[in-house]
């Protein structure tokens, strides 16, 4: 996500009704899978069953890679917007409702990762400890608030999509920023709170991911930048034709 000045010409291509049903409906569905898959496949069973599951705890880490590639993926194109290179590819518009889509998309993802926890016995999470941030004392308390913390900021910069007409335009331009700080906590959860960030893999992706977006920052001001020292010269819009008179 991103603040230009460009997203004020478009309106919100998801209503908040649609992305209710799709947040339930998801969210179901991928409980549902959940009990299913081992009448399919008898060997996830134990992974799911006995006194030490451990399919809950690779779904919360899987879903969290996921999450955290929609929000790097919105936070691209909200960028990719105010840098104009979206002009380019897919075209302004389609990169705004990309952007919105995959926004919310990945909130969904990051409320599964959390609820998914739940079935895992060896942190043994509460429902209080995954909604109160630095509450959940057993597990990398701080850094798994600060996930705790950038979640409640995605949320509520999401709504932003929805009441912009009411709190107005310099409002919802303010609070978008703050998806900067969000996408750090976020990462910073991931590196500090995440059993993977030791292995390659991992460390690759954290790297390129952080890194793809501080150069589209990074263009950004630069295109900004130029753009206040050397505005552009506009020619004037001619006047249209004068209509010819019917006698």
């Amino acid at each position: 996500m991103a603040t230009p000045s460009e997203q004020v010409e478009y309106e919100s291509s998801v209503n908040l009704q649609s992305f209710l049903v799709f947040l339930v409906s998801m969210t179901v569905g991928l409980l549902v899978a959940v009990l299913l898959l081992p009448a399919w496949l008898p060997n996830m069973a134990f992974s799911l069953g006995g006194d030490a599951p451990k399919a809950y705890w690779y779904l919360s880490r899987a879903t969290a890679f996921v999450a955290l590639s929609l929000l790097w993926l919105s936070m691209a194109l909200g960028l990719s917007i105010t840098n104009k290179m979206a002009r380019l590819w897919p075209g302004a518009p389609a990169a705004f409702a990309i952007h919105e889509y995959v926004s919310l998309l990945g909130l969904a993802f990051t409320i599964f990762h959390a609820i998914v926890i739940l079935g895992d016995h060896y942190i043994n999470f509460t429902l209080l400890q995954l909604l109160i941030p630095f509450s959940t004392t057993a597990y990398r308390p701080f850094w798994v608030g600060m996930g705790q913390i950038g979640f409640y900021a995605w949320a509520i910069i999401a709504t932003t999509f929805y009441i912009r007409p009411v709190i107005g335009q310099k409002s919802w331009r303010f609070l978008h920023y703050g998806s900067f700080g969000m996408y750090l906590l976020g990462i910073f959860h991931g590196i500090f709170s995440g059993t993977d960030t030791p292995t390659v893999w991992a460390q690759n992706y954290y790297w390129y991911s952080a890194g793809s977006l501080i150069f589209l920052l990074m263009y950004r001001i630069l295109v900004s930048t130029i753009e206040k020292f050397f505005p552009q010269n506009k020619k004037p819009t001619p006047p249209p034709a004068p209509r010819p008179t019917q006698g």
